[in-house]
């Protein structure tokens, strides 16, 4: 079973029902009191930072996420969800995240910004989460932050729009990526069957 996790800033709808299309089970929580009765956990986002930080907050999941980042437990990070792994923000200078990575986020300053839309991965290391996947595959994106690891080893896959920064990271069993799987078409459900597959 897969929570995903709702602190009323998530791409709930499109994420549940990607499960669904791959015939997973899965579940939306919305309080640490449904923390229960699952294996695998999500964690989606849009918005903001520093609004995202606080609603986890009250609703009761902060210390309980980063018990299971800490014990290594499956997890996967979509979009803010990414940015939410990381220390801080320059969105929100003032609200810490969750701070499994060392590293903040930080704004676009070339380009359009937010950047939406369909752009490419560069792979820098193997990874089960991309089987099946080739360089250069095209997914979507919608952020005007982006994460600035201090240890580059956790990069799977770097992306271009102005700069190259990491658009997917990964340690042990924790993974994490910058766009939306769940509205990327055939390439996104992929990587979503990979994870919950072989990840």
């Amino acid at each position: 079973m897969i929570a995903i996790i709702d602190y009323g800033a998530g791409n709930l709808k499109s994420v549940k029902k990607a499960f669904d299309h791959l015939k997973v089970n899965s579940k939306v929580i919305s309080s640490a009191r449904e923390w229960s009765g699952f294996d695998k956990l999500v964690l989606p986002g849009v918005g903001a930072f520093g609004a995202a930080a606080q609603r986890l907050n009250k609703a009761g999941f902060i210390e309980l996420t980063k018990e299971w980042l800490i014990a290594d437990k499956p997890f996967l990070g979509i979009c803010l969800g990414l940015q939410l792994l990381f220390e801080s923000s320059t969105e929100s200078t003032d609200i810490d995240g969750l701070g499994f990575f060392k590293g903040k986020c930080v704004r676009f300053q070339q380009g359009k910004v937010p950047q939406i839309g369909w752009n490419q991965i560069q792979l820098k290391k193997d990874s089960k989460l991309l089987d099946g996947i080739t360089e250069n595959s095209f997914f979507y994106f919608l952020h005007g932050y982006y994460i600035q690891p201090e240890n580059e080893d956790i990069i799977t896959a770097n992306t271009e729009y102005g700069i190259t920064y990491p658009s997917i990271v990964s340690k042990g069993n924790v993974y994490a990526v910058q766009f939306h799987p769940e509205k990327s078409g055939d390439v996104g459900l992929q990587l979503l069957k990979n994870w919950v597959e072989k990840c």
